[in-house]
C-alpha cells in the first residue's frame, strides 16, 4: 500500500489523540496509586512513573505517519514500565492494542511490518513468562498458580490475535478500497474515450452525409452554371433551361441539408421531413447527370427486393458519389448506370467514357464510399477501364431473411 499522508486536519488529530491519552494515562496513574493497586517496595517514584506511562502512550501521535517506529517504543516503554513498578496498566494496555493495531494498519512494508508484530507478541508473552517466573512463588497453592497462568495466557492470546487480525483486515480494506479507486477511475477513462470515439464517428458519419449531400448538387449547379455562362449570349432559352435546373438543384440541396439536419436534431426523422434518400431514388441522380449534358442510360437489371434502409442508402449514397465524380472530374461525355438484382447480392455498377476521377487519389468520396460497403459486408472495385472511362462497381450481399 501507498505511504501514508495526512493532511492538516488529519495531523492535528492525530497530535491531539496522542495528547489526550497520554493526559488519561497520568490521571489514571495517579488514581491507581491511590486506590494502592500494585503497590510495592520495588515501585519506581512517581516522577519516574509518569515517565513511563507518558513514554508508552504519548507516541501514539504518529503511529500512522511511523506505524513500525511507535509499535516498537512503546512495546519497550509497556515492559520498562512493567518492569520498573509503574502502577498504570489500563490505558498502557490499550496504548499497546492500538501499536500493533496501527502497524498491522498502515505498514508500508508488510513484511517488516508481520515480522515486527509477531516479534512484539513474542516479547510480550516471554515477558509473561518471567513475571509469573519471579512473581509466582507468591502464591503456595499449585492449583492457583495453573489458574492464574492459565487465565493469564487465553486472555494476553485472545488481546494479541484480536489487534493483529483487527491491522490485517483494515489493511486489506485499505487495499481493496484502493483497487476499487483503480477500477473507477479506469472505468471512466474508458467511458471519456468511448465517448470521444462516439463523437469521433459521429462527426465523420456526419461529414460524410455533408460530403454526399452537397458535393453531388453543388456539382450539377457547377457544371449548369458554367453551360450557362456560355450559353448566355449565344443560346438564352438554353441558357434560362440551365438556370432553372440550377434552381432546382440548390432546392433539391437544401432540402436534403433541411432533413438531415433535422434527422441530427431529433434523432429520427419525422413524416414532415422529406423522404429519405434509398435506391428508389436513383432515377433522380441520373436525371440531374442529363439535365448537366450526358448522355445517360439507366437500367435495373432482376427483380427489385425489399431491402433495408441503411442499405438502400447505401446504394443511393454510392452511386451519387460515383455520379458526382464523372460530373466534376471525368469529363465524359456518356454515363451507365445498372443496378442488378442478383440471386444473392445486389450490384451497383457506374460506368463513364471519361478520363476518370479523384477515386484514384483516395478522395473523401472514396473513403465515403469504402465505409459504406465495409459496413454491410460488401465489395468496392473502381478504376479505369482498358478501352477507356472509368468504372465504380459495389456489391452487397443481402441482409438474412431477404430472398432475391
Amino acid at each position: 500500500m501507498a505511504s501514508v499522508t495526512l493532511d492538516a486536519r488529519q495531523r492535528r488529530t492525530d497530535i491531539g489523540i496522542g495528547l489526550a491519552v497520554a493526559a488519561v494515562a497520568v490521571v489514571n496513574l495517579f488514581l491507581a496509586r491511590g486506590a494502592k493497586i500494585l503497590e510495592s517496595e520495588y515501585a519506581a517514584a512517581l516522577p519516574e512513573q509518569i515517565c513511563w506511562v507518558v513514554a508508552t502512550t504519548l507516541p501514539l501521535m504518529f503511529r500512522r505517519t511511523h506505524p513500525d517506529v511507535v509499535a516498537v517504543v512503546i512495546a519497550v516503554a509497556f515492559i520498562g514500565g512493567q518492569f520498573r513498578g509503574s502502577q498504570e496498566q489500563q490505558v498502557t494496555s490499550g496504548a499497546l492494542f492500538a501499536a500493533i493495531y496501527a502497524l498491522g494498519a498502515w505498514g508500508r512494508n508488510r513484511r517488516r511490518s508481520r515480522y515486527l508484530r509477531l516479534g512484539i507478541v513474542a516479547a510480550m508473552f516471554a515477558w509473561l513468562a518471567v513475571t509469573f517466573i519471579v512473581f509466582g512463588g507468591r502464591f503456595d497453592n499449585a492449583a492457583e498458580r495453573a489458574s492464574i497462568a492459565f487465565n493469564s495466557l487465553v486472555v494476553n492470546a485472545a488481546f494479541f490475535a484480536f489487534c493483529y487480525l483487527m491491522g490485517d483486515a483494515v489493511w486489506q480494506n485499505a487495499r481493496r478500497h484502493e483497487a476499487l479507486v483503480a477500477q473507477t477511475a479506469e472505468l471512466k477513462a474508458a467511458h471519456a474515450l468511448a465517448g470521444e470515439q462516439a463523437v469521433f464517428r459521429e462527426r465523420v458519419r456526419i461529414a460524410r452525409e455533408l460530403h454526399d449531400v452537397v458535393a453531388h448538387h453543388v456539382s450539377v449547379m457547377g457544371i449548369q452554371a458554367s453551360a450557362s455562362r456560355r450559353a448566355l449570349d449565344k443560346d438564352p432559352a438554353r441558357a434560362r433551361t440551365a438556370l432553372a435546373a440550377i434552381e432546382e438543384g440548390a432546392r433539391t440541396a437544401v432540402a436534403e441539408l433541411r432533413r438531415m439536419l433535422g434527422a441530427l436534431r431529433s434523432g429520427d426523422t419525422t413524416e414532415e421531413q422529406a423522404a429519405p434518400a434509398g435506391i428508389d431514388r436513383l432515377p433522380e441522380i441520373t436525371d440531374r447527370a442529363r439535365e448537366a449534358g450526358l448522355t445517360v442510360s439507366y437500367a435495373v437489371y432482376g427483380d427489385p427486393v425489399p431491402l433495408p434502409e441503411s442499405l438502400s442508402l447505401a446504394a443511393y449514397r454510392i452511386v451519387q458519389e460515383a455520379v458526382t465524380n464523372t460530373l466534376k472530374h471525368a469529363h465524359a461525355q456518356t454515363l451507365d448506370v445498372r443496378v442488378r438484382y442478383l440471386n444473392e447480392e445486389l450490384e451497383l455498377d457506374v460506368t463513364d467514357d471519361g478520363r476518370g476521377g479523384p477515386a484514384t487519389g483516395g478522395g473523401m468520396g472514396l473513403v465515403g464510399m469504402r465505409e459504406r460497403v465495409t459496413v454491410h459486408d460488401g465489395a468496392l472495385e473502381h478504376g479505369s477501364q482498358p478501352g477507356g472511362g472509368y468504372r465504380v462497381r459495389a456489391r452487397f450481399p443481402y441482409p438474412a431473411g431477404v430472398a432475391a
